[in-house]
């Protein structure tokens, strides 16, 4: 035992892998989750499409980024039922606004309905077009630089796109966090050469060598990559 344990203890500089006993412990311990927000994960896991929803560990882990930020000016570019974006709201101050970007108008409807229930609907403009116009719009709008923090878990083709426009949203020191970066593990399977598979890796190294921002790529859930405004 005591052999195994110190082995363990050499291997520090590697990821611990994380299995189904290990990661319901790291949920026993660390996971803080409403009732609200547990409901809303319920119902999301009984669509078909339940696959593309966010871990509840990931969700705190944003809403955690949000309060150390204390940002008041927020960007969502993938909504689905609102689990996410309701994360970003809630830890938002009375006055912060989060503007959600989706296309999908039957799955933004039940974000809509869990938003009113959360008393932050207030908080969030939905706007239903596709998000590549509506980041355009912003900085026709003159919004550049007026963004504390951005998510985006979106079509992952376009994650090029999304970080060029997010970029200049965000102030400098504003923060921008990219879920699915990891796609399962298939980033390091030279078979998988899927466009969604080659969009990922070519976006991760895009980020590895941009020095407009600081970087860091948390392994929790699929992979989030931070990008910190320089």
């Amino acid at each position: 035992m005591k052999g195994g344990l110190e082995a363990r203890r050499n291997m520090s500089n590697l990821q611990t892998p994380i299995g189904p006993e290990l990661a319901a412990y790291i949920r026993s311990v660390s996971l803080r989750e409403p009732d609200l927000l547990r409901r809303l994960r319920e119902e999301t896991a009984a669509r078909a499409d339940a696959g593309l929803q966010l871990s509840p560990e990931q969700g705190q882990f944003l809403g955690m980024l949000v309060r150390l930020m204390g940002a008041t000016r927020a960007l969502e570019v993938g909504v689905f039922t609102g689990f996410s974006s309701l994360h970003v709201a809630l830890a938002m101050p009375p006055e912060g606004r989060l503007i959600a970007c989706d296309v999908n108008a039957a799955s933004a409807a039940i974000a809509r309905r869990y938003w009113r229930e959360a008393g932050v609907a207030d908080k969030i403009e939905l706007r239903l077009a596709p998000a590549i116009d509506t980041l355009d719009a912003l900085l026709g709008e003159g919004a550049a630089g007026s963004f504390d923090f951005a998510f985006v878990d979106a079509d992952k083709e376009n994650y090029g796109r999304y970080y060029e426009r997010v970029l200049k949203l965000l102030r400098p020191g504003g923060l921008a966090a990219f879920d699915n970066v990891l796609w399962h593990g298939a980033v390091i399977d030279d078979a998988a050469q899927d466009a969604g598979t080659r969009a990922i890796r070519e976006f991760n190294a895009k980020l590895h060598g941009d020095e407009r921002v600081w970087l860091s790529l948390a392994p929790i859930g699929d992979g989030i990559t931070l990008a910190l405004k320089r």
